[in-house]
């Protein structure tokens, strides 16, 4: 018997017509997504985007953290873009909108966790991650990543890969609290740099900071030079991502 023979035998599916033409109509879903998105958010920069633990209680050091910083950065010009739900989103929302500029919520249609905080100047509803993630992206003039779960890893390591890779222009990556982050650094430098998985200088697209006022004055830093508003290749270079 060969390994073709092993192979189930596919069956006709009856409803693969209609599965595919819903599909079809889905693309057009997610245009309407990308579009009604781009045109709320369009005046809100610059903006920073923080990312944090949904499950984080408002009794928290994280979550206190968070606020202090999001009201900085409120108070100091920028517009605060968090997921929009409960725990360290809702602290970011928080500071913001008690701040001095807007308060921007992301919010995504989970089965769990995710419920709209109340913080919120502007509130844009997604069903797709994807398209939500890509708005976090284009919108931010630096990353504040405060300690959390799968999907802070996951938007910390894909902001690093398209800064990595050049489809995104180059901002602040910050890391707040070192004990949290310490050990992924750590694992990063000895496995991924050590194994010539990436080069030593890639884990320069981050840094760690543990008081808030130095969260801000990092931002500035690096601004301090060229303005906040994206420069012609940089646009360029976000209409590829």
């Amino acid at each position: 018997m060969t390994a073709k023979d092993k192979l189930p035998r596919s069956v006709p599916d009856s409803t693969a017509p209609r599965f595919n033409a819903r599909e079809s109509w889905r693309i057009f879903g997610i245009m309407a997504e990308f579009v009604e998105a781009t045109e709320r958010l369009a005046a809100i920069r610059p903006a920073v985007s923080i990312f944090g633990s949904a499950r984080t209680p408002p009794d928290h050091k994280y979550y206190m953290l968070t606020e202090k910083i999001a009201r900085l950065l409120s108070d100091s010009g920028f517009a605060v873009i968090s997921g929009g739900g409960p725990g360290i989103m809702e602290a970011a929302n928080k500071g913001a909108f008690f701040g001095k500029s807007p308060s921007v919520g992301l919010n995504i249609q989970l089965p769990l966790e995710q419920a709209a905080n109340p913080y919120q100047d502007i509130s844009q509803t997604f069903q797709h991650f994807f398209a939500r993630k890509f708005m976090f992206v284009k919108f931010a003039t630096a990353y504040v990543v405060m300690p959390g779960g799968f999907g802070t890893l996951d938007e910390l390591l894909e902001a690093m890969t398209l800064i990595q890779t050049r489809k995104s222009r180059k901002i602040p990556i910050i890391l707040v609290h070192r004990p949290f982050w310490q050990g992924l650094l750590d694992w990063l430098r000895e496995r991924l740099v050590a194994e010539g998985m990436i080069n030593a200088e890639d884990l320069d697209l981050v840094q760690v900071i543990d008081e808030p006022e130095e969260v801000v004055e990092a931002i500035f830093k690096h601004y301090e030079r060229r303005g906040f508003q994206p420069l012609p290749a940089e646009r360029e270079m976000m209409l590829n991502l």
